[in-house]
């Protein structure tokens, strides 16, 4: 179609998997008492300008947030098979705001998703892609210095649901 262009190209990602000895149950308790929700006033706040509140937040309060949680487990009761599946969306509006500001590509990826079920064997799982790979291939120093401060943040919160 004239006026249109697309393009596509190929990516390398880094894929993690985190296998605990805890039950999904514990895992996911853990998860969520470590990792709290979103604080919605913090878009406001960025959305405002307000550099004051939200350097408050930087340095008082958490890292990470859980944006959104889905359930994929319940997804399948169509096939009489429920299973324990959470998909989460981990982040924070503050962090994602230094770099979608250099490319709002950055965007794509931020918040990060990450599952967590039980396997076959009663192990809770995690598993998801490396920030900085995922934001790496942007090409902008400053969006992948942020994405390997996600691959420390986010793998530190992770083993310590998983319990390791």
């Amino acid at each position: 179609m004239p006026g249109i262009a697309m393009s596509s190209q190929p990516i390398s990602v880094d894929h993690v998997t985190i296998t605990s000895k805890r039950p999904f149950s514990e895992v996911r308790a853990a998860l969520e008492t470590n990792v709290p929700p979103l604080d919605t006033n913090i878009m406001v706040q960025l959305s405002n300008g307000d550099h004051d509140a939200i350097a408050h937040h930087e340095q008082h309060g958490p890292t990470l947030f859980i944006f959104l949680q889905r359930d994929h487990g319940a997804l399948l009761a169509i096939t009489g098979g429920r299973r324990n599946a959470v998909q989460y969306e981990i982040g924070n509006p503050i962090i994602a705001s230094k770099m979608t500001r250099h490319n709002l590509m950055a965007a794509l990826y931020a918040p990060l998703r990450i599952v967590l079920f039980e396997a076959d064997d009663g192990r809770a799982v995690f598993e998801y892609d490396k920030p900085s790979t995922l934001f790496g291939q942007i090409g902008n120093d400053e969006i992948t210095r942020v994405g390997l401060y996600l691959d420390h943040e986010l793998e530190a919160v992770l083993l310590k649901a998983a319990g390791e």
